[in-house]
């Protein structure tokens, strides 16, 4: 029996890797990741792994959650995916740093209360942190910083929720205030709250929380921020983890909570709008990420068990085309070192293998049938018609034509078609054509040998039959097929307009990175200033008046009005002041 979380090998590993160095260090990269993915189907079902904690309190390390072992699978494929993509750059702190975060990922999956899940969680804010630095430009340090910050303001969101209901639970004499099962607010928890304490705000704070780490508008526009500017293989790594984890912990802790629908409406449509937008083929890749994570979020919200077993297979399908898309656009920059799709263009000539790529991946995120992404989305959308949820069908019905202009076409049209840019860059090293080849694969592979992805589902019984869910039917194949054929015709005759410009996109960011320095630069500031020189006139007026008094003191004694008066004679003038001020305040 495994007794600890699968995820501590790719922690520990890390810290052997700058100490085996050279070749050794890339070979341990591969192996890492998949003894990890076997010590996650070594853990036995119903094992509970715990470690005392502050005397009458305990951890639980090790915990099956029904979600556990999708996400976790998926986790580990991807560390391995990341290393094999990774494995020709020399960078010595980036490895080891993902493989930090990957782990904590896992480990959080394994959590069975509250505290250990936000231990692991804040662990991935710092290795995710380290891995957008390891991008090694002037801008990766900049979105670093602003990447850390956000994520350490969510942490304490969370952690002051998490205390708040701590302590509300140890007044009402539980036991065990830790376990994961107190904070599973869901309906009844969240949505009947009346604020009669501090431990009934604990789950919006919670929920707050959790929502900056999923990149829910406004919290999100640190995404598009900081991931570009990753190198490119930290890219990948970052597409996967904290997004996905945040759907992990919402499924959770908060499956049925009806905002959650109305949060996840808005990232898809949010996502969409600024991918069309965007003139940088990475952030377009980014805005996606918030778009397909709003999917999973409207699912949870739902929660129903096919809504919640479709954000588990959708983020599942989601890590692995998602993160072949931003390996094929990762080779394009790391072998033109261009990343704005107006510099791009007619790649196709030289980089089939990243173009093929790039392509199914481009299909799989636009639910095309045979691929990953058509057996897993249309669970939620199906979810919504079922539970006559109409607005959520009709907006992720929307959102999924939408996912087929920005990424389906629009990537692969401007970076490896379009117009002929003159560059003529032949395909990446081997490594990196292997990742992308073996997560295309996959992309194919799940979209038509689907059970055993389905089989790990949290739910097993949410048909109420034999079969968990049929994607291929009839209907389904030809409504999805019409829906991508209008929207491939759209985008064609809408060409003139979508063709890029060298334009910038304002985000929610534009607040803090803009509005904020400028308001402290000409409003703010000037204000200090002229209150330090009124603080410094005062005081100095103030010193050179005691100083005059201290000169008159020996004048001033000779005077009878200034000598030291006896307390008799002192009680008697006050007693005669407060006498007048007795008869006027009388008479008036």
């Amino acid at each position: 029996m495994i007794e600890f979380p699968p995820g501590l090998i790719l922690v520990l590993g890390a810290l052997l890797m700058p100490v085996v160095g050279g070749m050794g260090s890339r070979v341990l990269s591969l192996l890492l990741p998949l003894a990890t993915l076997a010590a996650v189907w070594m853990v036995p079902d119903g094992a509970h792994v715990t470690m005392p904690f502050m005397g009458d309190m305990e951890l639980t390390l090790v915990q099956w959650n029904p979600p556990t072992r999708v996400f976790a699978t998926i986790f580990s494929l991807m560390a391995f995916g990341g290393a094999l993509f990774a494995f020709n750059q020399d960078r010595k702190i980036e490895l080891p740093a993902a493989f930090v975060y990957a782990g904590s990922a896992i480990c959080v999956t394994f959590a069975g209360d509250i505290l250990t899940l936000f231990l692991f969680w804040e662990l991935m804010a710092v290795g995710s942190t380290i891995v957008v630095f390891s991008g090694n430009t002037e801008a990766a340090g900049r979105s670093g910083l602003r990447y850390a910050a956000v994520h350490f303001l969510g942490g304490a969101i969370m952690m002051a929720g998490i205390i708040a209901h701590v302590f509300a639970l140890k007044a009402g004499g539980i036991e065990h205030p830790l376990l994961l099962k107190y904070f599973q607010f869901g309906p009844g928890g969240f949505d009947g709250l009346a604020f009669n304490g501090a431990g009934d705000i604990a789950p919006f704070l919670i929920l707050i929380g959790i929502l900056i780490n999923a990149a829910t508008p406004p919290f999100g526009s640190w995404l598009a921020d900081a991931y570009p500017e990753a190198s490119e293989s930290g890219t990948v790594f970052l597409s996967a983890f904290t997004t996905k984890t945040s759907v992990f912990v919402l499924m959770l802790l908060f499956a049925g909570t009806e905002v959650l629908i109305y949060a996840g409406l808005m990232m898809a449509v949010y996502g969409i709008v600024y991918a069309i937008l965007e003139n940088d083929m990475r952030r377009i890749l980014a805005y996606s990420i918030v778009n397909q994570v709003g999917f999973m979020v409207c699912g949870i919200g739902i929660g129903t068990e096919m809504a919640l077993n479709g954000a588990a297979a959708h983020a599942f399908a989601h890590i692995i085309y998602k993160a072949l898309l931003l390996m094929s656009a990762g080779s394009v920059l790391y072998m033109t070192g261009k990343r704005k799709c107006t510099d791009l263009g007619g790649l196709y000539h030289t980089m089939p293998v990243t173009m093929w790529c790039g392509i199914i991946g481009a299909l799989a995120i636009s639910s095309f049938p045979w691929t990953s992404g058509f057996i897993s989305k249309s669970m939620i959308s199906q979810s919504a018609a079922d539970n006559h949820l109409m607005l959520a069908w009709f907006v992720l019905t929307a959102a999924s034509a939408g996912v087929f202009l920005h990424a389906g076409i629009k990537f692969p049209w401007f970076v490896f078609f379009q117009k002929d840019s003159g560059l003529r860059p032949p395909d990446p090293p081997w490594n990196m054509k292997a990742a992308m080849i073996f997560f295309a694969f996959l992309c194919i592979a799940l979209g038509i040998w689907y059970e055993p992805l389905y089989a790990i589902l949290p739910y097993q019984n949410a048909a109420g039959g034999d079969k968990l869910y049929e994607p291929y039917t009839i209907s389904h194949v030809i409504s999805q097929l019409q829906l991508l054929l209008w929207s491939g015709l759209a985008f064609f005759l809408l060409l003139p307009v979508l063709k890029r410009t060298l334009t910038i996109t304002l985000d929610f960011d534009w607040f803090y990175r803009t509005f904020a320095p400028g308001l402290w630069r000409h409003v703010l500031r000037p204000i200090v200033v002229v209150m330090g020189w009124t603080r410094d006139v005062l005081v100095d007026e103030s010193k050179g008046f005691a100083r005059a008094m201290t000169r008159a003191d020996a004048e001033a004694s000779r005077l009878s009005l200034f000598r030291e008066w006896s307390l008799g004679s002192a009680m008697v003038l006050i007693t005669f002041m407060l006498f007048v001020y007795l008869v006027v305040g009388f008479w008036t």
